[in-house]
């Protein structure tokens, strides 16, 4: 206590130095800084406005909404310039936010928790509840987003509030709602639905798969398991369906493949393939005994000199045992009597004999134990195959095919041989694996497919050719016919050419030779008739050879 008395003379002793002027500067800032604690404190602490979001509301159509919704409710609000809605007591603020939510109001762009990411000097539980929901909610929707069978996500969680008694305490529960991909399968992959789960379960605190719902965007609920149960075992049941009709489809193509190597294909029908398959897993265990080896082979010599020994002695036991002599019963300690019986005592002293040989050989040998774990197996294969003959068309002692009176083609059928059907079971037989001990069938018959439609087609395509032949020759005839006619009209018109041209020429001789004539006659006789009279009487008497001699000059002329 003496330092606190010094500390006080000291303090007391400074104070006394001071002016009042000091003082009263003193005195003014402590209460300066006391008033603004204060004012800090009851600003901060009471708000005079709270704003209902703490973004501006871009959208007009959405604002008006609010602003009409908040007048329903009679609640006094503002709006800044930035479009922020401003309420004046914090619990309409809160009651508003949960109200709009509830209805759908909220904007897109708007965080309906930034409330509470305001910076104040005092946090209450209730917010930092809401921040811890907030904060798991947030992580949870990026863990289930990052998912690449999730194209969207929606999370709720409800932390209650702690009670005093545990059976008073409700529950954590959460909803998620997952929209997956167009592509993705997680609606029917149980083990992706069960990783989400586990991925929830063990994010959030206290939770447990009865309180969990998980459902798609049409509200089917995805993680309900134990109604599922059903659903798997058909899910099961579809895919050992596949599996033996994918191993049908095998053999199937194995069986076509082996026999058009010697029938065409469409003469082979598959009638059917049947494959029964055990899909019981089953576990066997098999010990197989061998023979140990004790020289190698040689491998630089033609033959073998490997030796072999079934069995390899690891121990040897041997005992013999002799006893030739009197017989001794022994007796009891001494001063006692022995418990040998009356009847062995009348033996003693007889003279007897025992002999006893033993021989005991251990031996090694070599041992495979092979376990084998099938599932599934094949436990029967049936298979019915049906092959075709031929069909061949008839031809006549001339060649020519035979034809019906019903414009088709006769055909002579041709079954397949007894020793190719033979060869084709045995072919079946191969591809499919045939076991006699497994109880497997196969059969292969001739049966004769119906090929009346291929029939049709091939006689209409076969007449029609022949139609079109026949026309063809026709036609060819007809040209023939008009080109040798056309060859005989141009000789004969040559011919009538020929001729006229061979008289023209005639009575231009006659004619010059009449001229000749009269000229000699004119010559002749200096007085008698001039050419002209000559020539008008010439054309009195024979009009027809004078036109023919009046072409011929203008023929000259020209």
């Amino acid at each position: 206590m003496e330092w606190l008395r010094n500390l006080y003379s000291q303090i007391s002793e400074a104070w006394s130095k001071w002016r009042t002027s000091q003082k009263i500067i003193l005195f003014s800032i402590v209460g300066v800084v006391v008033i603004g604690f204060v004012l800090v404190a009851l600003f901060s602490s009471n708000p005079s406005t709270y704003p209902l979001f703490t973004r501006g509301i871009q959208d007009e159509n959405t604002l008006a909404q609010i602003t009409l919704r908040l007048d329903q409710e009679n609640v006094e609000y503002s709006v800044t310039p930035d479009n922020i809605v401003q309420l004046t007591s914090r619990s309409d603020a809160l009651r508003m936010r949960a109200l709009l939510t509830r209805e759908d109001l909220v904007p897109l762009e708007v965080d309906p928790w930034e409330l509470f990411d305001i910076q104040r000097w005092t946090q209450t539980d209730f917010e930092r509840n809401v921040n811890l929901r907030r904060s798991i909610i947030r992580e949870l929707e990026q863990h289930i987003a990052a998912l690449s069978d999730v194209d969207s996500v929606n999370v709720t969680v409800v932390l209650p509030e702690e009670q005093l008694f545990q059976e008073q305490q409700n529950p954590v529960t959460a909803s998620i709602i997952i929209t997956p991909k167009p592509s993705s399968d997680i609606r029917e992959n149980r083990a992706k639905i069960e990783g989400v789960e586990k991925l929830i379960l063990l994010a959030v605190e206290g939770l447990t798969a009865e309180n969990l719902s998980i459902t798609d965007q049409y509200g089917i609920t995805l993680n309900d398991f134990e109604n599922l149960a059903e659903f798997d075992r058909l899910e099961l049941t579809k895919r050992e369906r596949d599996l033996i009709q994918d191993e049908e489809r095998k053999l199937k193509d194995s069986i076509v493949t082996a026999l058009s190597s010697i029938f065409s294909e469409d003469r082979v029908e598959l009638i059917n393939i049947t494959v029964d398959m055990d899909m019981s897993r089953k576990s066997q265990e098999t010990q197989e005994i061998f023979p140990i080896e004790t020289v190698p082979d040689n491998p630089l010599t033609p033959y073998s000199e490997r030796e072999f020994v079934l069995t390899v002695p690891r121990s040897t036991e041997e005992m013999e045992e002799r006893y030739e002599g009197t017989g001794f019963n022994p007796e009891g300690p001494p001063g006692l009597e022995g418990q040998t019986p009356p009847a062995y005592k009348d033996l003693e002293g007889i003279i007897g004999r025992w002999s006893n040989d033993e021989n005991r050989i251990n031996n090694e040998m070599n041992m495979k134990v092979i376990t084998e774990e099938k599932s599934p197996t094949i436990s029967r294969i049936t298979a019915s195959v049906a092959i075709d003959g031929v069909w061949r068309w008839v031809y006549d002692e001339e060649g020519n095919v035979v034809e019906n009176l019903n414009r088709s083609i006769e055909r002579e059928y041709i079954p397949v041989s007894d020793e190719a059907l033979t060869k084709a079971l045995e072919l079946v037989k191969n591809a499919i694996g045939y076991d006699v001990n497994r109880g497997d069938q196969v059969s292969v018959e001739n049966i004769s497919f119906d090929r009346r439609a291929e029939f049709m087609e091939e006689d209409d395509a076969y007449f029609r050719a022949k139609q079109t032949r026949l026309l063809s020759i026709y036609l060819g005839i007809g040209v023939g016919s008009m080109l040798v006619s056309f060859l005989i009209v141009r000789l004969i018109t040559k011919e009538i050419e020929r001729r006229r041209r061979l008289r023209e020429e005639r009575l231009a001789r006659q004619y010059q030779a009449m001229r000749e004539a009269a000229l000699k006659r004119d010559q002749a006789e200096d007085e008698g008739p001039t050419l002209e009279d000559e020539i008008i009487a010439l054309v009195r008497e024979r009009p027809a050879d004078s036109a023919q001699m009046l072409r011929t000059w203008i023929m000259e002329e020209e």
